[in-house]
């Protein structure tokens, strides 16, 4: 049996919702799923002695979860002024709205269609609501406008889906690109060996209190299944779904739908390298 120190980026056990650090707080939505883990991972993000606080991917549009993490920064004595998106996938954005709503804050992300308000974000943007510093890195490949949020006061980032807390996530083709997923791995190892980021607060799983290592085996892991897609090309396997069925074959079948969507990027990247014949 593996100790769970072993793993990737070596998980806190535990209970999932609470404090993660001095300024971030998990609050867990009520949607577990093979693709979600345990949930969503909501995040309230504040200065311990500020009475204003952020909240991250306020998660899918459950009235309960919502009014929990408001309940939850209330009770902490803040309040909600800024609401920020990693992405707009659903499990992630679709309560944002409301949130903004019952909350009357704005909500910023890269994608407009998703802004309630004149501020949008961008890569090198520095958040200092309440006195909190958080940067903003350009992080695409899950999805084209995938962001994560680096939190140099507690040496952590909040990675979205770019790094989960358990398992690896998908290159969600055609949107996302595996070329820009890689540079994005390589920019948050930069965070880990130039700022000092030692912990991953996760879009879903556990927290990660070994970022550089979970980086490493996020890198180490796609470099491994872009080496076994090229060999199942050149054993004769074209088409995503026959890759699927050899690569992916102990993987659990309901998340095959998933991988294929990897496979095609990787079948993209591969093709646009001349790796393989398109």
């Amino acid at each position: 049996m593996t100790e769970p120190t072993a793993l990737p980026g070596r998980p806190r056990g535990g209970v999932l919702s609470g404090p993660a650090t001095a300024r971030a707080h998990c609050v867990l939505a009520p949607n577990p799923s093979p693709m979600t883990l345990d949930g969503t991972n909501t995040w309230i993000v504040a200065e311990p002695d500020s009475d204003l606080a952020v909240v991250i991917d306020p998660g899918p549009l459950d009235e309960g979860h919502l009014q929990a993490v408001i309940d939850i920064a209330e009770q902490a004595g803040k309040r909600i002024a800024l609401t920020l998106l990693t992405h707009g996938h659903p499990d992630h954005a679709d309560g944002a709205a409301r949130f903004a709503e019952l909350t009357r804050s704005a909500v910023r992300a890269l994608d407009p269609a998703l802004r309630l308000g004149e501020e949008g974000l961008d890569a090198g943007d520095v958040i200092t609501t309440g006195g909190l510093e958080l940067r903003v890195v350009s992080t695409p490949g899950h999805t084209a406008d995938s962001l994560s949020f680096h939190l140099p006061a507690d040496r952590a980032v909040l990675t979205g889906d770019t790094i989960l807390g358990r398992g690896t996530t998908v290159v969600a083709h055609p949107d996302g690109r595996l070329g820009d997923y890689l540079d994005s791995l390589r920019r948050l190892r930069s965070l880990t060996v130039d700022d000092g980021v030692a912990t991953v607060l996760p879009g879903h799983g556990p927290v990660l209190n070994d970022a550089q290592g979970a980086v490493e085996f996020y890198l180490a892991h796609r470099a491994h299944r872009l080496a076994q897609v090229e060999t199942a090309v050149e054993a004769g396997h074209r088409t995503p779904e026959e890759v699927v069925t050899s690569v992916y074959a102990d993987v659990d079948r309901s998340l095959w739908p998933a991988a294929e969507l990897s496979v095609r990027a990787q079948l993209d990247y591969l093709g646009e390298h001349g790796l393989i014949d398109c």
